[in-house]
């Protein structure tokens, strides 16, 4: 048995297919598919690229043994690809195919470099739109070159000559080339339109072999494939430039890097088409590396990996890298056995192949995707430098638009001000550096002077040109008569901007807590004397108050379709009985939004007895509703630490309170349950407050009551209603839930996990 590496074992997801012979029966079949496809292609590649015709062979060949059995993809295939024919045309044009293979041979030492210094995640941080612009801008460049061909002609020396002789040659005298070219294309577009029986077999390969065919049987004199008689009988050495070494080193680094980004971004992405062992970038860059030594050893073109090849190879039953290596050895069968073959295809078969290729570079998903991230213009720079310059710059130029794009959306600040009762609000959002100081100091002096103003702060920096700012606007407008009041969500980066103390780094800051959860005193300064650069704004108004106008301007809009939905649906799933303590939240100790709870509120969560209902129905009634009415399927008693309605029976209700006093009577089976029975632990303690004891006996006892209502204990023979006893510690943030087993209260993590 051949096993994969332990690199792979050890990534390998549970139940991974291992490269062995049992895999043998997916694997040779999908070699046999992906073989089919990569012939044609490797010629057309080569083709286009203006290498041998053979080069694309022998790169497709290297691809397959080498980057197959070295690379750290277990069913990427690689082999030559569309994404390096621009550049491989220019690079034969400017020092020749020998040069040419010297230059591979490098690039695949660079990248072998690169793997082996473990940066290959690196190449990822390079934005898909450019990736995307790159893959197009080759695709508008193959289809203006091979249109020329399919229509008879010869292509220009640059895309934008190819365009503009397009039209001219398409009115030109057309022969049997014409007619070959354009019926391959018009078999490539319908082919995906035809049975699913019949697409079974490989689409190019059914072009050029049809077309082949007819040429031969019609006797049309057109170009053909020119291959050597012997294939094999390589006698060849890449050589070293005679001099412009500094092109020549452009040159090697340019294929490395273009390689290498192509190939693992197509790792990734094969990697997303089956859920078998992930890809080890690093070592599938060694692999990649590796195959293009060999390859420009024996005098082929670069090997990437093609997305192409590897998603055939994907849908046709891969299972391990044995697919990818034997596809290689059907190739090497073929160009040794059947190289006479090859002879009897036309070019201009080929040329039509590569227009279609090219024009699914351009693909309109990559398209969409782009303009949903906003990167659109990204894409059309790279695209467009790449069709009217050359492929390096076109990169280099969509780089430079990515850095300036992710720069404004860093940089970006949203500010504006607007009336907010008497006074104004000047909201800022974003990131508030020197290059917002003019945007911003117009908004600021079109304040009127000697009002009231709010400065809303949404901010992720604020850097020392644009507090100087903020804080002389704040001192002239209050020495004008004006008052200002700073609200900083977030870090509080100006919250001390009138005394010249900013707080740069979030470490110094005072603890920082969520507003949707801070009290009122922690973001309002309303139970202590606010600071004196931070007025109360609308003397006199409450912190509930000035916390439902936080709601309507920062919440209201967000819950709206929520609320919308539940607008004539009342379902909550548990009744939730709980003090009426200002500390307890219950849908924040539960993680629960408006729908989930019904909730009883009142001092000590009592629960009278139901016997006792006629003195006070509100308890009643409200349980009754719930169980009977609206079928919850829990009920929860909640108890607390520190709790006042225990205090008071401890030590005794003031007697100013009458109605408090009166109400207690309803807790006194606590008092006396928690005398006669053993204290309860919490988490593997006794409470050290006596009245924390008493909260546990509290909550027991509360059950037992509800045990006692007629429709609680119908729908619990029903078994349609649970009883559950909580207590909130309330200094430590932690929830406890009653454990009948062990008698005791435990955390709720501990219970639910049992």
């Amino acid at each position: 048995m051949i096993d994969i590496s332990a690199r792979e074992r050890e990534h390998a997801p549970p139940g991974a297919p291992r490269w062995s012979w049992r895999n043998l029966r997916h694997d040779l079949p999908a070699s046999l598919v992906v073989f089919l496809v990569a012939v044609p292609l490797s010629l057309g590649i080569a083709l286009a690229s203006g290498a041998p015709l053979v080069a694309g062979l022998v790169a497709a060949i290297a691809g397959g043994l080498v980057a197959g059995a070295l690379g750290g993809s277990v069913v990427q295939v690689s082999g030559p690809a569309a994404g390096l024919t621009v550049i491989m045309a220019g690079t034969i044009a400017q020092y020749g195919w020998a040069v040419t293979c010297a230059i591979t041979v490098l690039a695949g030492l660079v990248q072998i470099a690169l793997g082996l210094s473990r940066t290959a995640r690196a190449a990822l941080a390079v934005s898909p739109a450019i990736v995307h612009g790159m893959l197009a801008g080759i695709g508008v460049t193959i289809v203006l070159a091979q249109l020329h061909v399919v229509l008879g002609g010869s292509p220009q020396s640059s895309p934008v000559e190819n365009l503009l002789q397009l039209p001219r040659q398409i009115v030109n005298h057309h022969g049997q080339a014409t007619t070959i070219g354009l019926v391959t294309i018009a078999v490539l577009v319908c082919w995906g339109k035809l049975p699913a029986a019949v697409r079974k077999f490989p689409g190019p390969l059914a072009a050029v072999l049809g077309v082949t065919v007819v040429s031969v049987v019609t006797g049309m004199t057109v170009p053909r494939v020119d291959v050597p008689a012997n294939v094999l009988d390589i006698r060849f050495v890449p050589v070293a430039p005679h001099g412009d070494w500094f092109g020549f080193g452009l040159a090697v680094v340019t294929v490395a890097l273009v390689a290498s980004v192509e190939s693992l971004l197509s790792a990734v992405a094969t990697d997303k088409l089956h859920t078998g062992p992930r890809t080890n970038l690093d070592r599938e860059l060694v692999g990649q590396g590796a195959a293009n030594v060999v390859s420009g050893s024996l005098g082929g073109l670069p090997v990437t990996g093609v997305i192409v090849r590897s998603s055939t190879n994907v849908h046709s039953g891969a299972r391990s890298r044995a697919s990818a290596i034997l596809h290689g050895v059907w190739i090497l069968l073929f160009v040794a056995v059947l190289a006479g073959v090859l002879r009897s295809i036309p070019l201009a078969a080929l040329a039509g192949l590569l227009v279609h290729v090219g024009a699914r570079l351009v693909n309109v998903d990559h398209i969409r995707a782009v303009l949903r991230h906003g990167d659109l213009p990204v894409y059309l720079l790279t695209l467009a430098g790449v069709v009217t310059i050359d492929l390096l710059t076109g990169v280099l130029i969509g780089i430079a638009a990515a850095a300036l794009l992710m720069l404004r959306r860093v940089l970006w600040t949203g500010i504006h001000a607007e009336r907010d009762g008497d006074g104004w609000r000047v909201v800022v959002e974003g990131a508030l550096s020197a290059l917002s100081i003019p945007r911003l100091s117009a908004v600021l002096s079109g304040i009127p002077r000697g009002t009231q103003v709010t400065l809303e702060l949404v901010v992720d920096y604020l850097d020392h040109a644009a507090f100087e700012t903020l804080s002389a606007w704040q001192h002239a407008h209050e020495q004008a008569g004006g008052i200002v009041f700073v609200d900083e969500v977030g870090h509080p980066w100006f919250g001390r901007g009138k005394a010249g103390e900013p707080v740069v780094h979030k470490a110094h800051a005072r603890h920082i807590v969520p507003r949707w959860f801070a009290p009122w005193s922690e973001w309002q300064g309303t139970r202590q004397p606010p600071a004196p650069e931070v007025p109360v704004p609308r003397a006199g108004e409450s912190s509930m108050r000035r916390g439902m106008r936080e709601f309507e301007r920062r919440t209201s809009h967000l819950v709206r379709p929520f609320l919308s939905r539940l607008a004539d649906v009342h379902e909550p799933e548990t009744l939730f009985i709980t003090c009426g303590d200002a500390r307890i939240v219950p849908n924040l100790i539960t993680s629960s939004g408006p729908g989930d709870l019904f909730t009883i509120r009142n001092i000590g969560n009592l629960v009278p007895d139901h016997a006792g209902c006629a003195e006070d129905a509100s308890i009643g009634a409200s349980v009754e509703f719930a169980v009977d009415v609206l079928s919850v399927r829990e009920i929860v008693v909640c108890g607390h630490s520190s709790c006042g309605a225990m205090t008071a029976l401890v030590h005794g209700a003031p007697d100013r309170a009458p109605a408090l006093r009166s109400w207690l009577r309803h807790a006194e089976p606590s008092v006396r349950r928690a005398g006669e029975r053993p204290p309860i632990e919490v988490d593997g303690r006794v409470p050290e407050a006596e009245a924390d004891r008493l909260a546990l006996h509290n909550v027991l006892e509360q059950l037992d009551r509800l045990h006692g209502y007629p429709c609680v204990a119908r729908a619990e023979a029903r078994g349609e209603v649970n009883l559950v006893g909580m207590y909130f510690d309330v200094g430590a943030a932690c929830a406890h839930l009653y454990d009948p087993v062990s008698g005791a209260f435990v955390p709720a993590t501990r219970l639910a996990a049992r």
